[in-house]
């Protein structure tokens, strides 16, 4: 009997170790490992303060073509939306009786030259009978005037042939600047007149183009006091600007900025800028609305996380989640400042060097233990092999 109670105990203890240990190995191997997580180190960099505002297309040259002399309109030269050059001939008004002036300017002006010779001739006769004391002074002094009111007489008659000819000149009206015109306002046989001021056709010229874009004063006294303060600088370069179209698109051309209003409207509290773009290809028409990213100003030490890394909650506030040493997930409150590309320029709540978490949001929460590893863009990550990601 003792030894069969011995040898029970010894298999009842032999089964509980076996137990015990499978049940050990079986609890080892639920314990999941770390989820893996994507982090990127912030790292600060220089980056251009942007800002996208409303604005709208405006030719750089607009000219009204109005006749500067009186008169029937007897062709028009142009074709309608056509591109013209300054000087080209739009209009044609009946130059008939412009050339009528002419003639008789012109006739005027011999008659006047030939009065002229003959009192230079009676003024040279009496100075040499002046000079042999054969008349008196008086018709000697007559003379001498007689000649000047003959030159005055050519002088005038000169001018009115300068002034018959401007007349049968503009009787072609022409284009005062080269650009794009519009419809024809009058047609043939219309009467024009000089002091009537009609418009008859409508040129704009429209490369370049400037674009005019407003900004809330605010705004602008915020940049201002950041560069006073130097927390950021102006750019080295002119100031550069590019457009979004209305349709989404964006125009391949980059522009300048030229100037802002140096006031501020009453009603609206925005000032005014101008941009000019090149518009060789006619692909902006004056009143087209436009979206203008102008770039303001840089800033050197900027620390920007990707956009997805930021998380708000009910109430608006912004956070992320930090990687700290020992590989535990931190929530950081943080200040979110302007869009920089497909990144958030974060003005307060991280630092250089911090390891923000960027993928792995359904697996890890604040407060757990992670597997970090660096994060590469979709784009980039068949490309990209280093160690740490950063933000560039």
């Amino acid at each position: 009997m003792s030894r069969l109670s011995l040898r029970l105990a010894s298999a009842f203890i032999s089964v509980s170790v076996l137990t015990a240990c499978e049940k050990g190995e079986a609890s080892t191997a639920q314990a999941p490992p770390p989820p893996a997580v994507g982090f990127v180190t912030v790292t600060p960099k220089q980056s251009a303060v942007t800002t996208e505002l409303p604005g709208r297309i405006a030719a750089t040259r607009v000219a009204e073509v109005r006749p500067r002399v009186s008169g029937i309109v007897t062709e028009q030269v142009f074709e309608q939306g056509a591109t013209v050059q300054r000087g080209d001939v739009l209009y044609r008004i009946d130059a008939a009786p412009f050339q009528a002036q002419v003639d008789s300017s012109e006739a005027t002006l011999r008659r006047a030259k030939a009065a002229q010779l003959d009192a230079r001739q009676t003024a040279d006769r009496q100075e040499q009978l002046r000079r042999s004391n054969v008349t008196s002074r008086q018709e000697y002094d007559s003379a001498v005037a007689r000649l000047a009111q003959a030159d005055a007489d050519v002088a005038v008659a000169e001018a009115g042939v300068v002034t018959a000819k401007l007349n049968l000149q503009y009787s072609s009206v022409t284009a005062p600047i080269s650009g794009k015109i519009g419809r024809a306002l009058i047609t043939e046989g219309a009467l024009v007149s000089a002091s009537g001021g009609e418009n008859l056709a409508t040129i704009q010229q429209l490369d370049p183009v400037y674009a005019d874009f407003t900004q809330p004063a605010a705004d602008l006294i915020r940049l201002r006091k950041a560069l006073a303060e130097g927390r950021l600088e102006a750019s080295p370069n002119e100031a550069r600007v590019t457009l979004r179209l209305d349709d989404g698109s964006e125009y391949g051309e980059a522009g300048r900025v030229l100037f802002s209003e140096a006031g501020v409207d009453a009603t609206t509290g925005q000032i005014t800028l101008r941009g000019q773009f090149p518009n060789a290809r006619g692909e902006l028409l004056p009143g087209m609305y436009v979206r203008v990213t102008v770039e303001q100003g840089v800033q050197n030490q900027s620390l920007s996380v990707p956009q997805q890394a930021v998380q708000h909650d009910a109430g608006g506030q912004a956070s992320v989640l930090v990687v700290n040493g020992e590989n535990k997930l931190e929530q950081r409150k943080v200040v979110v400042g302007r869009a920089d590309g497909n990144a958030w320029v974060i003005e307060r709540g991280v630092a250089a060097g911090d390891k923000v978490m960027v993928d792995g949001f359904q697996r890890a929460r604040a407060g757990a233990t992670v597997q970090p590893q660096p994060w590469n863009p979709p784009a980039l990550a068949s490309t990209e092999t280093n160690d740490d990601a950063r933000i560039n």
